[in-house]
């Protein structure tokens, strides 16, 4: 059975630090919730071209703790678009030292408006279609 890899790219990697944690000693999640807010802001800024707002979070799976000293890697992907906003589904992994296991640990869905400069919003910029000839 292969490996389950994460979906979508690379858009932000950092390392889990001791003024991340929780009461309990693990990353606290709303933490991980701004890298997650971070990384997805990359791909969607990407895709409107410009200026983009956060305005819903759905989903969120925490499926276990990250811990101090994890690499944390954000990757998204452009799951729907409409006219003006756009999903994105994020996934969150790590790589534990010293064995380099990779865990995928949380995962969410990012809804994105493209807004011009006074915060208002704006349609989505068209991507032209190209197709090569044989």
């Amino acid at each position: 059975m292969p490996a389950i890899q994460p979906r979508g790219e690379l858009t932000l990697q950092t390392i889990a630090m001791p003024a991340d944690t929780n009461a309990n000693g693990d990353i606290f999640g709303g933490w991980l919730m701004a890298q997650m807010d971070l990384g997805s802001s990359v791909l969607a800024r990407s895709r409107a071209r410009g200026r983009v707002a956060t305005v819903a979070v759905e989903a969120m799976t925490f499926h276990q703790p990250v811990h101090v000293g994890d690499t944390v890697s954000i990757f998204a992907e452009l799951k729907r678009e409409g006219t003006t906003s756009m999903q994105i589904g994020v996934e969150v992994w790590v790589t534990r030292q010293p064995s380099a296991e990779r865990l995928k640990m949380t995962e969410a869905t990012f809804v994105f408006v493209a807004v011009d400069e006074q915060g208002r919003k704006r349609p989505l910029p068209q991507i032209r279609q190209t197709g090569v000839m044989a």
